[in-house]
């Protein structure tokens, strides 16, 4: 079993919107935004492969997409989408393999900067296409239920048609409990609803895709929270549990927004304060 950070497409964002009520003279110190307040961000995916599921050895699984590059050019623009090609697929080339290669996709939500991947690159007057043909996408089913009914608050953040092509394809598998069938017990999941009602977290050998839960090393920090989380506080709280859990087994992080880090391992210092350490900038290979 080997793992693969992948970048997809990056992103710029507002930095006030990405820490929340934290003030700019904190933020600004961990991450520099530049002359329009943005900040640099990743759209990063965790490729396992290799992975034996319900006995059978060398799957490909590929967990999130990224934001991909199916917005229209005026969009891509307006929410700081940097690369106009689909930089997941040549991710995907660098560890040799194609989107077709790929199993399983797991998605821990259906915002846009997490499953915009799975659609083609725009193009002038073609509707929108999934990629991935032979690979099962698992999806969280509590999660599935707020993208088909979305609050006016996110609405924004799905992708209008993404819900109707993953059910046209036949390969669509709802998760409600630790396991799915498309992976046995080769991944476990937990589930967090501070972001978005039913985020879905995958543990799998040792690593936890952390999502919108932790975006990155900074929101390890427990105060520290995004703007468009729906419900801070429980996000805090849930990731109090979360990291507690983490440490106390060895899991390591795997952030798919910080821009310079891809995993790291939990710490607490004297005064009980969550941090991170052996912060490692891409995977590639073997963990042990």
């Amino acid at each position: 079993m080997e793992f693969f950070s992948l970048l997809g497409n990056s992103q710029k964002l507002d930095g006030g919107a990405m820490f929340g009520n934290a003030p700019k003279a904190m933020w600004s110190r961990w991450i520099a935004p530049d002359e329009q307040n943005r900040i640099p961000l990743a759209c990063r995916c965790l490729l396992v492969k290799g992975l034996a599921v319900n006995g059978v050895p060398g799957c490909n699984v590929l967990f999130e997409t990224g934001i991909g590059a199916f917005f229209e050019p005026a969009l891509r623009e307006r929410y700081g989408v940097v690369e106009d090609r689909h930089v997941l697929l040549d991710s995907l080339a660098g560890a040799g393999l194609t989107h077709e290669d790929i199993h399983a996709v797991v998605l821990s939500h259906l915002h846009f900067d997490h499953a915009g991947g799975l659609l083609a690159a725009w193009q002038e007057g073609q509707s929108p296409r999934l990629l991935f043909p032979n690979a099962t996408y698992v999806v969280g089913a509590a999660h599935w239920q707020r993208a088909a009914k979305p609050h006016p608050r996110d609405r924004a953040s799905f992708i209008p048609e993404l819900q109707q092509l993953l059910q046209d394809s036949g390969r669509l598998e709802l998760v409600e409990g630790e396991h799915s069938k498309a992976l046995g017990e080769a991944v476990r999941f937990s589930y967090s609803d501070g972001h978005t009602p039913g985020l879905m977290l995958a543990e799998v050998g040792g690593v936890v895709f952390c999502a919108d839960l932790i975006p990155g090393r900074a929101w390890v920090h427990l105060p520290i929270t995004m703007g468009y989380d729906r419900y801070p506080e429980k996000l805090i709280d849930e990731k109090r549990v979360f990291l507690d859990d983490k440490l106390t087994r060895g899991v390591r992080l795997f952030f798919t927004h910080d821009h310079a880090c891809a995993a790291a391992r939990v710490q607490r210092d004297e005064r009980g304060r969550y941090g991170c350490a052996d912060e490692l900038p891409e995977l590639h290979g073997s963990l042990d």
